[in-house]
């Protein structure tokens, strides 16, 4: 199955999914442009962290070069004309994007354990962000 992302104003709208037998049908006759107008990038559903997984095993892929666009592409995801990926929202103001996993990482690594992000904790002194969460045990 081959999966396309409708892009909006560098927002996934929608993401639809094309059967094989279906698919150079589909990219000859440029039926998603007749169907729904729009922009139109292919994504992978075995494709995250910018690494493909091999959807037999689960496993890294050992063809890395089938790691398509980053993620693949949820509604909401942005998508990064320049680098040709697709990533989710940023949630906290003080991460920034990994360009080789099209991830957000925090500004300090977290620590081994139950820990949350704080972001005020973070924005208070630019050294602490991390805090225990609630014990899982």
């Amino acid at each position: 199955m081959a999966h396309f992302a409708k892009i909006v104003n560098g927002i996934v709208e929608d993401v639809i999914v094309i059967e094989p037998e279906d698919l150079n049908d589909y990219l000859d006759n440029n039926l998603l442009h007749q169907i729904d107008p729009g922009q139109w990038i292919q994504t992978s559903y075995n494709t995250r962290g910018g690494v493909h997984y091999d959807p037999s095993t689960g496993e890294p892929s050992a063809d890395q070069s089938l790691a398509l666009r980053g993620n693949f592409a949820g509604k909401g995801f942005h998508y990064d004309e320049d680098l040709d990926a697709f990533y989710c929202s940023k949630n906290h103001p003080s991460w920034t994007l990994n360009t080789t996993t099209f991830t957000w990482e925090p500004p300090i690594a977290k620590p081994d354990g139950n820990y949350q992000w704080d972001e005020d904790a973070y924005q208070a002194d630019n050294t602490t962000g991390w805090v225990a969460g609630p014990d899982l045990t």
